[in-house]
């Protein structure tokens, strides 16, 4: 009877090592995309391969995206974007706010001058926005967006003084589950006796 605690016993150690391991990995993988994301947003002329991520603030996108959404966007060349395209860019050069909308027109060599600009409008919004967008103001077209991860990306650049605490309990939490399921020691494969103790 004891064979069989003891063969459960180890399957339920396999099957928590292989959860604790992923588990393990999925975060050190977060916190490095956090830093990445968080070493981003403080340098907001640089790339990560080619991508800025952007934190929505608005709902003037509905259905499409809303507000605590998170967009990554691919930097693209003007001649690239095409009306339909959901694109990022500069709304002033006054200020270092972004907008994210949908063009309507494009605009090529806009009133002689041999710059393309563009005409936006927001999904949920019943008009286009009242100004014209020259090329150098573009950043970018959206490649993916994420439900609500722009809260927590937010709250983990604003608040990382909880999330460090959050770690090391998640760590300890695992450690303990680890003393728990690790197979007592001293007994042999069948589980019924210690092997010195077995007579031939």
């Amino acid at each position: 009877m004891k064979q069989g605690t003891d063969s459960g016993q180890r399957a339920a150690y396999r099957i928590f090592s292989t959860v604790r391991t992923i588990c393990i990995y999925l975060l050190a993988l977060l916190v490095i995309a956090a830093a990445l994301l968080f070493a981003a947003d403080r340098t907001p002329d640089k790339t990560l391969f080619g991508y800025r991520y952007f934190t929505v603030l608005t709902n003037s996108m509905v259905p499409v995206f809303s507000s605590g959404d998170a967009v990554l966007v691919h930097a693209e060349d003007a001649q690239s974007i095409q009306v339909g395209d959901i694109i990022t860019y500069h709304p002033s050069a006054d200020t270092d706010s972004y907008l994210t909308h949908r063009v309507t027109q494009k605009l090529e060599n806009y009133e002689g001058t041999g710059v393309t600009c563009f005409r936006t409008q927001g999904d949920a919004n019943d008009a286009e926005d009242p100004f014209t967008i020259g090329e150098e103001q573009v950043v970018g077209t959206v490649a993916l967006h994420i439900p609500k991860l722009g809260l927590v990306i937010r709250f983990v650049q604003l608040r990382w003084y909880y999330v460090v605490p959050l770690l090391l309990l998640v760590f300890l939490f695992f450690h303990l589950l680890g003393r728990y399921f690790t197979p007592e020691e001293g007994t042999g494969e069948s589980g019924d006796t210690p092997p010195e103790e077995r007579t031939i």
